[in-house]
């Protein structure tokens, strides 16, 4: 230690070490434990720092439920029934819909799901920017007033399993949050995320009429895309046949489709391509194309249920990666 600034200097060994410790106890690592993973060597240390952090994410598991179960019955009375749903229909739902957020610090509805509530549906809503995906239910009674909130994407997770086992449950809104109810009985609560969600009816009406028609079997579409092992796949409509192809090495699958409409050819990243497709409902999806800058718009061939938008990438971004 400098004995006139006070500092401490650290050989480069003991300063690797020290660095350690203090990535360690950020993340809330004990003492006696950050002792047992230095002392330990490879995979023992990895295996130590991987059973603190699963006990972290259980911990919260077990005070995200309980806080629920606190506020559900703290607030018993309060709040107003915004739709009664299938409790199995609308848990699936849910989980197509979240495939579709991300969590970003700067615009945190993104990383939720949009509820709109109406007379006649109740339609599901979120985006990454890149890709939208969208779902209308039929509620199995409607809401007699119109209702919109972004609802946690976290928080929704965790309910889903609870909102499964229950054949019919209602979605009661606060001010803040939104429970859902079986019977008298709470099946989970979810906070409500503050800000405006994206415009995505100005998205949806502003998308041109398709051009292109593609209808193929969902899966074989997916396992072309896994063989490919792309990061980006051109997608090329040629006289009647699609082919999928690396955008990097030139590989491609053939796969059978029925096209309608004249040539196109678009290029995605994998990461919005892939997990739209897989979303699908039913063993065949349906892809309209309308130009090389428009979203497609994926949805299954005989169930409307479920749409989703996927953005396709610049050249330029490509040759750029």
């Amino acid at each position: 230690m400098d004995p006139v600034s006070g500092y401490r200097y650290y050989a480069d060994d003991q300063l690797e070490r020290a660095v350690a410790i203090r990535g360690l106890r950020e993340i809330g690592m004990p003492l006696d434990t950050i002792a047992a993973v230095l002392a330990a060597e490879g995979e023992s240390a990895g295996q130590l720092i991987d059973e603190h952090v699963a006990g972290l994410e259980q911990h919260v598991r077990r005070a995200r439920g309980r806080a629920a179960e606190i506020k559900a019955a703290l607030g018993s009375g309060r709040g107003w029934a915004v739709a009664t749903v299938s409790g199995p229909v609308f848990a699936t739902a849910v989980e197509q819909i979240l495939a579709a957020t991300v969590h970003e610090p700067e615009h945190p509805v993104l990383s939720g799901v949009h509820v709109e509530a109406s007379a006649e549906a109740l339609t599901l809503t979120a985006t990454d920017r890149y890709r939208l995906a969208t779902r209308t239910l039929v509620p199995e009674r409607p809401s007699s007033t119109e209702w919109a909130a972004t609802v946690d994407g976290d928080d929704l997770r965790l309910a889903v399993p609870r909102i499964r086992r229950h054949h019919q449950v209602r979605l009661d809104a606060g001010p803040h949050s939104v429970r859902f109810r079986a019977g008298e009985s709470a099946a989970g609560t979810c906070r409500i995320l503050p800000g405006p969600f994206p415009d995505h009816r100005m998205l949806l009406g502003s998308i041109e009429t398709a051009r292109t028609r593609i209808v193929t079997p969902r899966d074989t579409l997916v396992r072309a895309m896994e063989s490919l092992r792309a990061r980006h796949i051109r997608l090329c409509v040629r006289a009647g046949a699609v082919t999928l192809a690396n955008a990097g090495s030139g590989a491609s699958e053939a796969v059978s489709a029925t096209v309608t409409g004249p040539d196109a050819e678009l290029t995605f990243d994998i990461t919005t391509l892939y997990p739209a497709i897989g979303a699908a409902i039913g063993p065949e999806v349906m892809i309209d194309i309308a130009g090389p800058k428009q979203p497609v718009v994926i949805r299954s061939a005989d169930d409307g249920d479920l749409t989703t938008l996927a953005m396709p990438v610049a050249p330029a971004h490509i040759e750029e990666s």
